[in-house]
């Protein structure tokens, strides 16, 4: 499976650009474990918790459905406006510049966002909004195809896009990549204890158009489609799925780095 650049954050036009169809991207994209939501809140020493990056709401109505009080920032007018039919409040700002106005949280959270935030401001700023004990937790899907459509998904990105660094590295790798990064940064704030680095397994079932929705969702839509590449993989994805029945099992993973406001 393609994976992010390594320096995702600096690609602020990316991060912007999910909200085109914010009804596809909340259809297409998978909800999170409900292991992982289950942790978080858990954790939590109270229920008020501030979702980062929060787009159409997928992460924050799990928390709302566990109980918490979620309050979302997200970048995109869009995907906030969206967010908002659900049922869910949200401020938009880039989380960098965002103003608290003096409010602090239980949790913050971040489901496949964090790589978006400048990781350095972003650390200092979770120390801001946190209550002493509060739960830092960001988290990622890996999406794992089964090793012979994912050399397939993996011929066709390579084809079209040979030099992009986001078809470079093994998901897991890269989002390893990633949590190190964000991990020396919380570490360097000098606010954080207990840093963990949990995995929930899940498994759901794809129908080929359920994928090719999921990927016209996905960080590499945008570069495929600047290169007039788009149509060619999601024809080439489609072919290979058909091949194997017209649908597949995903058997995947959710990282996720936890830690600790002091």
């Amino acid at each position: 499976m393609p994976t992010l650049p390594p320096q995702p954050h600096q690609k602020r036009d990316m991060a912007e650009s999910f909200g085109i169809d914010p009804a596809l991207y909340d259809r297409a994209r998978p909800r999170y474990p409900d292991a992982l939501v289950n942790t978080i809140v858990a954790a939590a020493p109270g229920p008020d918790i501030l979702d980062v990056g929060c787009g159409t709401g997928i992460s924050s109505r799990q928390f709302q459905a566990a109980g918490c009080h979620v309050l979302g920032v997200d970048v995109d007018e869009r995907m906030a406006a969206y967010a908002r039919s659900t049922g869910v409040t949200v401020e938009v700002s880039p989380f960098e510049s965002w103003d608290a106005a003096g409010r602090t949280f239980d949790a913050l959270v971040a489901g496949m966002t964090w790589h978006w935030i400048d990781p350095a401001i972003g650390a200092e700023k979770a120390a801001d909004v946190l209550r002493p004990g509060g739960t830092f937790a960001v988290f990622w899907y890996v999406l794992q195809p089964p090793s012979d459509l994912g050399a397939a998904f993996a011929a066709a990105y390579d084809d079209v896009l040979p030099s992009n660094p986001q078809t470079a590295a093994a998901p897991q790798t890269a989002y390893q990549q990633i949590i190190d990064r964000i991990a020396g940064n919380l570490t360097a704030t000098g606010a954080f204890t207990n840093l963990q680095r949990p995995t929930f397994d899940w498994t759901r079932e794809y129908t080929r158009d359920e994928w090719l929705d999921q990927l016209r969702t996905s960080g590499l839509a945008k570069p495929l489609a600047d290169a007039g590449k788009l149509d060619t993989v999601l024809t080439r994805t489609a072919a290979a799925i058909d091949a194997v029945g017209g649908a597949f099992t995903l058997d995947s993973s959710a990282v996720a780095l936890t830690a600790t406001r002091g």
